[in-house]
């Protein structure tokens, strides 16, 4: 008997690790049918994080209306994890690429949605937060996020607005008093595997805007932009 140990991360935009991981097994055992196959799904803050965790160390998903990157509803989902405290969310459940399918528009996307699903795991008892940044289609500076967790964006009339990476140059104040008291004493930690820095040209808008629908002319707007939010 031989043994196989499947460790494939997500292909992006199409399957998931586990679904990976079950089409490998399939195949694997029509070749070799008595092999031992030990799947372990794994990801890198992106889509199938959330599966991954849960696969890993037991506990269920949750389903959870949102705000979609297009700010359509949508259904987003986290996982809260057996020890009924630890909740993981994925950034691509509710601003990934997937959800953008030929409508990509990074001066227009919002991360709105993401901070939903912060505030409904904490509603459901989490205290800390593990957060996935990979796979967005967003460039706001996690703007919407915020706005979604009470933090007030002014424009320059003093107008609140949700910022996004096309309307982040209008940005003149940012009102930290409205911040949801739901966030008092949770731990949220971030997952990234990237070093980019925010700007230049090897930020964030142009390394990541063109897989997120952005032509040479739109990097250089969201670069400029998010130099202008920080």
């Amino acid at each position: 008997m031989s043994k196989w140990i499947l460790m494939p991360d997500s292909f992006k935009g199409t399957m998931s690790s586990l679904e990976i991981c079950r089409l490998m097994r399939e195949a694997l055992l029509r070749h070799v049918p008595d092999a031992e196959v030990v799947s372990i799904p794994v990801a890198d803050g992106g889509e199938g994080s959330v599966e991954a965790f849960l696969a890993a160390m037991g506990g269920h998903r949750v389903e959870v209306p949102c705000t979609g990157p297009d700010f359509r509803k949508i259904s987003g989902f986290y996982g809260l994890l057996a020890d009924g405290y630890t909740a993981v969310i994925e950034m691509a459940a509710a601003a990934g690429l997937p959800l953008m399918e030929g409508r990509l528009c990074a001066e227009g996307a919002t991360t709105y949605g993401v901070g939903e699903l912060i505030l409904a795991a904490i509603r459901d008892g989490a205290r800390r937060i593990i957060l996935g940044l990979g796979g967005s289609a967003t460039n706001d500076g996690g703007c919407g996020c915020a706005a979604a967790l009470g933090v007030r964006f002014l424009d320059g009339t003093g107008a609140e607005y949700v910022p996004v990476g096309g309307t982040l140059d209008r940005l003149c104040r940012i009102d930290m008093s409205h911040r949801s008291p739901l966030l008092n004493g949770v731990e949220i930690v971030t997952m990234c595997d990237v070093d980019n820095p925010l700007c230049g040209p090897n930020g964030a808008s142009a390394v990541f805007g063109p897989q997120k629908g952005a032509d040479p002319d739109m990097v250089t707007r969201l670069d400029r932009n998010l130099r202008h939010l920080s």
